[in-house]
């Protein structure tokens, strides 16, 4: 711990195929975050092909604790930020984040914000020129970290909604076969 803050040493660093259990770990604890576990479908092996092959579908960077430093059930991995590049017809390049975690017992520490600021500078390295994301409209404190930060809520000022099909709908589409 750095005794001057009470802020534990944390280094950011891009995740490893080994470290697929853990980021796992945290996607189910997020999922509980958001009354949504029954949707996590992901196993650390599915994750780590996805996230490790030749032809990589995401990446991501985790927030490591020294051992000293670990939370009480022993992780010292404490956090992670998942994200993959994406394209705009108006501005090029953009990077999405998918997700961005930090364990309950270690929030408030500047870790979000770490992780957070990791993201934005990958994005600007690869010539990136939006980091998007979306935040559940219930969850004030992230809505109020980004927008603290200086992101724009799109819903408000814009009036963009995201959308997707499940994988049900998307066959129907590939199929032909719409509802109307």
């Amino acid at each position: 711990m750095d005794q001057a803050t009470a802020t534990p040493a944390v280094s950011i660093r891009p995740s490893r195929a080994d470290d697929c259990a853990e980021i796992v770990r945290m996607i189910r604890e997020l999922a509980e975050f958001e009354n949504l576990p029954e949707q996590v479908e992901i196993s650390d092996q599915g994750l780590c092909k996805d996230g490790f092959s030749q032809d990589p579908f995401y990446k991501c960077v985790v927030a490591e604790v020294p051992p000293q430093c670990r939370s009480k059930d022993g992780h010292t991995i404490v956090g992670y930020s998942l994200y993959f590049f994406t394209y705009s017809t108006w501005k090029g390049r953009n990077i999405y984040m998918e997700d961005l975690y930090v364990m309950p017992e270690f929030r408030g520490k500047g870790i979000g914000k770490k992780l957070l600021s990791t993201i934005a500078e990958i994005g600007l390295g690869k010539g990136c020129t939006q980091l998007k994301f979306a935040a559940l409209d219930w969850n004030r404190s992230a809505i109020d970290f980004y927008l603290g930060k200086g992101a724009v809520d799109l819903t408000a000022t814009e009036g963009w909604h995201m959308f997707r099909f499940e994988a049900d709908a998307m066959r129907r589409l590939a199929g032909g076969q719409w509802d109307n």
